[in-house]
């Protein structure tokens, strides 16, 4: 690549007594989801905090635990807590990679364990407590987790020279050996590990200069990688525990419908069967193993009273929403001023609401006795399982024992609890400890599914076709006012719902932006989907900014290129992003590129989809190319990899995804009617990146966020349609005239004024 690398940041030396509170570029930290409150002052901290003796007694007591995250035993391996949940994003390698760097120890010295509940000891001060998502876990612990392993080599340093009677600066580590070169002594770890356990902390740690890092920055093989290949990783639906049953269940198939009777006659009689439980609103068989109780669970007969939603459809909620957004009043995200003149464009957009879809099916083990409830699942959210657990069973939360698991897939699924509070439900009605497994198609038709949007957005073009103000009004859900309501605005501003709308890359002199809050029907709850705000704020505005280009004639790539002049860090992924892919080469029939860009969490991006259109209507994906900056890398092979699988997990969705009601209850149920890109659908990813020393961005859900609007203004340069709706409709796009038009044709028809 012909980019200039920056300098690399200087090594430093760190005051653990007055560390301020942590900042990083696109973060909003301090205390941000718990409302101010001092709760946050002690989460994740390179100090001991108050919690760390219990957290480490309840971990065997090992003889050296200077922090929440190290544990060094008399003898074995070093052990890593580590304060994320991993989903394949590679966090815990990434961690394991900062910690092991500034501790001195060979990625193939550690062990990697799953942090029990504490929002004390591992709560993200960004997120307001124990949660992994919004792409904040790189950021918010590439500072601290440094800090966690320079403490510990600095007194592992101190416990050698106490024990050799030598300055401690006179010594080395290197792989879990403490050397003293001028004499030859050296001891591991392990040896010295009672007398660094008795050991104040210091004051200051000294960080590793960046010129001597040698794992940071480098692409470094996935810690369970290994595992994983053999089929050794645990998640939560391998879970085996003695004498455990397993039982499926099914919900009432509307949203806030209820259960009135079953006959389980039939169910009992099923080999393998061992019980039929009940909940207001859901049944669960119980069986020996999961065949047994699917068998069973298809042989009842159930009545349920579907409640207010029984006649709920798709067409309801998206004619709701709709004047919503056209009619409502919103709350004010930013105003400067009077819209200038000029000429006036505008257009109208909707997205979907969408389910996970994660490749492991929600699923949790429970095992509630008189004193103590036991849970094994996967979560991102461990502290609130917890929570929700006591909560359930009345216990108080320090009689709660969460066991977390590899999840596999997350995508803010498993920021929520739902799926843990039914099967606590369940399992206190029975001995035993319960596997509850969810079918696919209960999973897809209970998610908690991402939001439904309308969206109006216009801007005034001055003479030479550049914007000179721009307005939006988003229409949508909030998961924010549920799931965190302290982080809400005082006037009521839900941030996520404008997050990369508010402030552009481009540089556009005056805007206006508002949200219109619009809530689903009783029982439909929204959540966290992978990209969260910006994923459907950056369909709108970066195919918004091609309908500009468009209409100033100008090419798609120099539109941006002008207003990209006073911000290197975005210019500087669009050059890149159009270098490798050969922008100005010219394509064949039916074949189109299109660009997205945008600085969603902390990081620049830049996508270009190269896309085949067929007369028949169907995409045909050719090529994606991403240019990334996301400041200084960490694992350089995660970086590739995320990019990646964000990429095709936005095109999928852009593609085939999308929920729809009919009767009160959602369609789709598998796969086979909630569509993912296939393996020979899938183009090839090319990633690549800006170096630099700026501190590290987000990542994880950087490429869902910038698919769709790319292969949207794909399809438009090659078929001259513009996609105003996800996902992509194919018969607009098959090769008749006459029905194109006719799209335009109503297209600019529903356009509307959002002044």
């Amino acid at each position: 690549m012909n980019i200039e690398p920056v300098m690399p940041e200087q090594a430093e030396a760190v005051d653990l007594q007055r560390r301020k509170v942590l900042k990083s570029s696109g973060l909003a930290i301090a205390f941000l989801w718990l409302g101010g409150t001092g709760a946050a002052s002690a989460m994740i901290s390179a100090r001991r905090q108050p919690g760390d003796t219990a957290a480490a007694m309840a971990d065997g007591n090992p003889p050296f635990a200077p922090n929440a995250f190290i544990r060094i035993d008399s003898e074995g391996p070093v052990r890593l807590v580590m304060p994320s949940a991993e989903m394949g994003q590679g966090i815990y390698t990434g961690c394991c990679m900062l910690l092991a760097e500034e501790l001195g120890v060979g990625m193939d010295q550690i062990k990697v364990e799953h942090s029990p509940p504490s929002d004390e000891l591992y709560g993200i001060p960004a997120l307001g407590g124990q949660i992994t998502g919004g792409s904040t876990s790189t950021r918010a612990t590439w500072t601290v987790l440094r800090e966690a392993g320079a403490v510990a080599r600095s007194m592992l340093l101190s416990a050698a020279g106490i024990q050799w009677h030598v300055d401690p600066a006179t010594c080395t580590v290197e792989r879990g050996v403490v050397h003293h070169p001028a004499s030859g002594r050296s001891a591991t770890f392990n040896q010295l590990a009672v007398t660094a356990g008795k050991l104040p902390m210091p004051d200051k740690v000294q960080l590793t200069d960046p010129k001597d890092y040698k794992l940071i920055g480098k692409p470094i093989r996935r810690v369970d990688a290994a595992d994983k290949v053999k089929g050794a990783t645990q998640f939560g639906i391998d879970v085996r525990v003695p004498g455990m049953k397993i039982a499926t269940v099914m919900a009432c198939p509307t949203f806030n419908g209820k259960l009135v009777s079953v006959d389980d006659k039939a169910a009992r009689k099923v080999p393998g069967v061992v019980d039929v439980l009940r909940l207001d609103n859901a049944v669960a068989v119980v069986g020996e193993h999961f065949w047994a109780a699917r068998q069973g669970l298809q042989a009842l007969v159930i009545e349920w009273n579907l409640g207010e939603n029984a006649n709920l459809t798709t067409q309801q909620l998206q004619d709701a929403i709709a004047d919503t957004a056209r009619t409502g009043k919103g709350v004010v995200a930013r105003d400067d001023g009077e819209r200038p003149q000029g000429t006036l464009v505008q257009s109208e957009y909707q997205s979907p609401m969408l389910a996970h879809a994660t490749m492991e099916p929600m699923n949790c083990t429970v095992h509630v006795t008189p004193d103590q409830c036991e849970v094994w699942t996967g979560t991102q959210v461990a502290m609130r399982a917890a929570q929700e657990a006591a909560r359930i069973t009345g216990l108080p939360i320090e009689k709660i024992v969460l066991h977390n698991q590899y999840l596999g897939g997350g995508f803010g699924r498993r920021l929520e609890t739902d799926w843990v509070e039914q099967a606590v439900a369940f399992a206190k009605q029975v001995p035993y400890p319960l596997k509850v497994v969810w079918t696919r198609e209960e999973d897809i038709r209970h998610d908690r599914m991402r939001p439904m949007y309308h969206d109006l957005i216009s801007a005034v073009l001055d003479a030479d076709g550049r914007p000179v103000w721009y307005g939006y009004r988003t229409s949508g859900g909030s998961v924010l006012a549920r799931f965190a309501p302290g982080a809400m605005g005082k006037n009521g501003m839900d941030s996520d719902a404008v997050e990369c709308v508010v402030e552009l890359p481009y540089d556009i002199p005056k805007g206006h932006v508002e949200w219109i809050r619009h809530d689903m029907p009783p029982g439909i709850v929204v959540g966290w989907w992978r990209g969260v705000g910006p994923t459907h704020n950056l369909f709108v505005v970066e195919s918004f900014m091609d309908e500009l280009a468009q209409h100033a004639k100008k090419d798609p790539l120099e539109y941006r290129r002008a207003l990209l002049q006073k911000n290197a860090r975005a210019l500087g992924v669009l050059n890149l992003a159009a270098e490798k892919i050969g922008w100005s080469q010219a394509l064949p029939p039916r074949v189109g590129r299109g660009i997205a860009l945008a600085e969603p969490f902390g990081s620049h991006v830049c996508a270009i989809v190269e896309t085949e259109v067929t007369p028949q209507g169907e995409v045909r994906l050719r090529k994606v190319v991403v240019a990334v900056d996301v400041g200084i890398a960490v694992n350089t092979s995660s970086i590739e990899a995320q990019v990646q699988g964000g990429v095709l997990f936005g095109l999928s969705a852009a593609l085939y995804s999308e929920l729809t009601f009919k009767n009160g209850a959602v369609e789709q149920g598998n796969f086979n009617d909630y569509r993912v890109l296939r393996i020979n659908e899938t183009p090839v990813v090319e990633v690549h990146r800006v170096v630099n020393a700026e501190p590290p961005g987000g990542l994880g859900e950087v490429g869902t966020a910038i698919a769709a609007p790319a292969l949207a203004n794909a399809i438009f340069a090659a078929t001259g349609v513009r996609l105003y709706k996800l996902p992509v409709d194919r018969s607009l796009l098959a090769q008749n005239p006459d029905a194109l038009k006719s799209v335009v044709s109503v297209a600019t028809q529903e356009r509307r004024d959002i002044a």
